[in-house]
């Protein structure tokens, strides 16, 4: 009889998210149930109850742990991109990637239709701290132009659009697919252009 490696409790949990993260990307928001994520890890369902405490707690914390994830990966493009070793395209991508190929939009819209919009709580509150974190001026003095938070808020809405319509919309109204990226892509880099010329 072999027996299970005891994991630490931070340990247990990560490996949950990740195995939460993966039936969602998989199966769908639907699928990210305590039962089945415990199936995947060879846990119990009270190791994930004692965790999480319901799956609502699991999804809320699914929510944060792609939120934090997928903000520290836009932060580094940012970054990358004022010094002129990325692309505003990149940038566009990685927020689009997150809403669609990781799951963030259909698990926001699965919250949204089962009355849970308190859980999404995580994502606004990471979003908000990434443009932040990316335009300290801005945060500081909320009288100026709010160029930064009116852009990611556009960038943002228009991921979540697109992971949940894009595709079939884009083909109705004869456009590429790749329409909204490539339109997101245009108004960062006006906006980079417009920040370029006052600097």
């Amino acid at each position: 009889m072999t027996s299970r490696k005891r994991l630490t409790p931070e340990e247990s949990r990560n490996s949950a998210l990740e195995a939460a993260r993966a039936l969602l990307i998989e199966t769908g928001p639907q699928s990210v149930t305590l039962k089945a994520v415990a199936a995947r890890i060879g846990r119990t369902h009270a190791n994930l109850l004692h965790h999480f405490g319901s799956a609502l707690g699991l999804q809320k914390e699914l929510a944060r742990h792609l939120a934090e994830t997928v903000c520290e990966t836009i932060k580094d493009a940012v970054r990358a991109s004022r010094a002129g070793l990325g692309t505003p395209r990149e940038v566009v991508d990685l927020a689009f990637d997150a809403f669609d190929k990781e799951g963030a939009g259909a698990l926001a819209s699965w919250m949204i239709l089962t009355g849970n919009e308190d859980a999404l709580s995580p994502i606004v509150e990471t979003i908000h701290q990434l443009v932040d974190d990316i335009a300290p001026e801005e945060a500081e003095d909320h009288g100026k132009v709010m160029r930064l938070h009116e852009e990611t808020l556009a960038l943002v809405l228009m991921a979540m659009g697109d992971a949940l319509i894009g595709s079939a919309l884009a083909r109705s109204l004869g456009l590429p697919e790749t329409a909204a990226r490539d339109r997101a892509q245009r108004m960062l880099e006006g906006s980079l252009e417009l920040i370029n010329q006052q600097g």
